[in-house]
């Protein structure tokens, strides 16, 4: 098996959600927790956006409609932050998504709904 893509940068990414969750704990709304991680990588001087916008085509046609991933960190990872009961297969395929239309290898989707933070390293 292969090193992890990014295994350094996702790591400093995972510790600001841990921070955030230990700090905040389970049970506000997802705009909560990214407006906390917006302090946390300030704090960490962790360059990021918030919301980038991801255009698609169709048959060299803009569509009218754009993708919005959660965060773009370190102008490499995508951080796709919930805060709902458990994760599951659609919140993969959406990371996968935002993936796909940004040409970027990694996802982290982040859960701070449970007791405790969950995530999953998704890749493209």
């Amino acid at each position: 098996m292969g090193e992890l893509i990014y295994k350094a940068e996702a790591f400093k990414i995972i510790g600001c959600c841990m921070e955030v969750h230990r700090e905040l704990g389970k049970g506000h709304n997802e705009v909560i927790y990214k407006d906390a991680l917006e302090i946390e990588f300030q704090r960490q001087g962790i360059p990021f956006k918030r919301e980038p916008e991801f255009k698609l085509a169709y048959k060299g046609v803009i569509l009218p409609h754009h993708y919005f991933a959660d965060f773009v960190v370190m102008d490499k990872i995508i951080l796709e932050a919930k805060a709902i009961e458990s994760l599951n297969d659609s919140h993969v395929k959406q990371t996968l998504n935002y993936l796909a239309a940004s040409k970027l290898k990694l996802g982290l989707l982040v859960n701070f709904g449970e007791d405790s933070l969950t995530y999953n390293r998704v890749v493209l």
